[in-house]
């Protein structure tokens, strides 16, 4: 392995709603054939019955016992995982131990779709919820980290499809036609590894030479 390599940081996944860490699978075997370590977990209950800064907590507690402290991380959610990434990374002090923060397809401004139920992580994911309010009014916290998201405009159950859009870091479209096929296809998953592999941006210096 060369030194590229043993400088990568462990990548976590983190699932969607009444999904589990079998969704990435091929997303999992991908990056370890290209070297990164890669961790995922299953949050429970995954169907939208506890608040989605319940399932922060989860990650939290697991990057605690998973990781030494000094480690530095990247972290990858997908669907509302991207959000339940987002409340660890911004409430939780994630923001002190990610690098490289990627979310697919994530309601970042909510889903029309979340309407269908009134489970309180569902009820967090409508447009304009208090919870989701409240994260996007300290959003420029991401601009700390290199920060990306990746949407696909046809997406079904991001409604409408521009709510994974956000004004701080990057984003990527990738033209798939399903919500769960932004796992799967192979150019959002040569987006990720690219990504992955970005050096890491500090703004700070910048300021502090400027």
């Amino acid at each position: 392995m060369n030194t590229e390599n043993q400088q990568r940081n462990p990548v976590i996944l983190v699932h969607g709603i009444d999904d589990t860490e079998a969704v990435f699978h091929k997303m999992r075997a991908y990056l370890i054939q290209r070297d990164w370590s890669v961790y995922s977990l299953n949050l429970v209950p995954n169907n939208g019955d506890v608040g989605l800064d319940e399932l922060a907590k989860q990650l939290a507690d697991y990057v605690t016992t998973t990781f030494a402290p000094e480690q530095h991380l990247d972290l990858v959610g997908f669907s509302m995982g991207g959000i339940v990434s987002r409340y660890y990374v911004q409430r939780l002090g994630g923001i002190n131990r990610v690098q490289r923060f990627i979310t697919i397809s994530s309601p970042h401004h909510g889903t029309l779709v979340a309407y269908g139920s009134r489970r309180p992580g569902c009820v967090q994911m409508r447009p304009d919820s208090i919870f989701l309010k409240d994260l996007n009014s300290d959003a420029v916290i991401l601009e700390q980290l290199n920060f990306t998201s990746i949407w696909t405009p046809y997406d079904l159950m991001i409604v409408p499809a521009n709510s994974s859009q956000m004004p701080v870091g990057s984003e990527a479209i990738v033209t798939v036609a399903l919500h769960p096929w932004m796992l799967t296809d192979s150019r959002s998953l040569a987006v990720i590894t690219t990504v992955l592999a970005e050096r890491i941006k500090l703004p700070f210096l910048k300021k502090a030479s400027s």
